[in-house]
């Protein structure tokens, strides 16, 4: 979607309450970015905030006009609303990260590096973090469950911050995915990919706005994106029941014909049974339910209240 005059990199800063911080990463992600490409911008999608934010963004857009601004009519979570500001990029590469300097600005000289030299997508993945000692053992269980059961290979330690190029941004736009995981969308597209370890730096001021609850949420709306065949899982459980209960249908038998404990085992069998036909029935539908989200997609990932800075080619898209 480049437009006239694209620059050659745009960095996508989403922004929820982060007064404290979105001047000061804005003054660095420009220091760092003019070190590194001819050309760039900044977009701050702000996802409804309620700490004075917006006047800050507005301030800065006031001051240079290389920096944009995308404001939300309310507040669309940790998916959809960083997704949409990178399709609302225009440079040959975009860039997203947080606005809380736990995504280093002085990572984008390497980024831009390694897009240079051929690689298409360009990911941090990080060593260490504030609070792995807590999270950390969680965070493996995690990756191990979902690396066996996801549609396409896991990475450990991403989280989104990386760079992107155009074809990139323009081919997963074209998904439609309403509820975008999109650091998982990047490896499932196959692009050429190349990674970045870094040690992520506690929060520069501020605290974190992702709770137990939207951390919890993030994660059920990642496995749902990422591993479309758990809407199968019933109907192996169903044919392994089955199979359990063809043993107990000939100890049935042959408890009526020697005198046994029939009724017991006919109750038994009777259950495991139905259970079988059950969940495989739960199995089908899964399976109507995934097919029917497939050719159903098509709700807008944000709807905008206001756009600052963007030239008139790149107005907001109507719906």
């Amino acid at each position: 979607m480049s437009g006239r005059g694209a620059p050659e990199l745009s960095i996508v800063i989403p922004c929820f309450n982060e007064a404290e911080n979105v001047r000061a990463i804005c003054r660095a992600v420009d220091a760092e970015a003019a070190q590194h490409v001819a050309s760039h911008e900044i977009i701050l999608i702000d996802n409804d905030s309620t700490d004075g934010t917006r006047e800050i963004i507005r301030e800065l857009c006031a001051e240079d006009p290389r920096i944009r601004a995308i404001f939300n009519n309310r507040n669309y979570g940790q998916m959809r609303s960083p997704t949409y500001g990178i399709y609302q990029a225009a440079g040959a590469a975009v860039i997203g990260m947080c606005a809380d300097f736990q995504d280093p600005p002085a990572m984008i000289g390497a980024f831009v590096r390694l897009w240079r030299g051929g690689a298409q997508v360009v990911l941090g993945q990080r060593r260490s973090e504030e609070g792995a000692a807590l999270l950390g053992p969680v965070r493996r269980l995690g990756y191990g469950v979902l690396g066996r059961i996801a549609d396409y290979p896991v990475i450990p330690g991403v989280t989104g911050f990386g760079l992107f190029d155009r074809a990139v941004v323009d081919a997963l736009a074209r998904w439609n995915e309403p509820e975008p995981f999109f650091r998982g969308m990047v490896v499932e597209s196959g692009f050429r990919l190349a990674l970045v370890p870094f040690d992520r730096p506690a929060r520069a001021a501020g605290t974190t706005k992702n709770g137990f609850a939207s951390l919890a949420s993030f994660a059920l709306s990642g496995l749902a994106g990422s591993a479309k065949s758990l809407l199968r899982a019933p109907i192996p459980i169903a044919l392994g029941m089955g199979l359990l209960a063809l043993p107990l249908f000939a100890a049935t038998l042959a408890a009526l014909v020697l005198g046994g404990p029939f009724w017991p085992l006919l109750g038994i069998t009777l259950a495991v049974a139905m259970f079988a036909t059950v969940m495989f029935f739960l199995g089908l539908i899964g399976e109507q339910v995934r097919m029917i989200a497939e050719r159903t997609r098509g709700v807008p990932l944000v709807l905008e209240s206001e756009r600052i800075n963007f030239p008139a080619d790149r107005a907001a898209p109507r719906r």
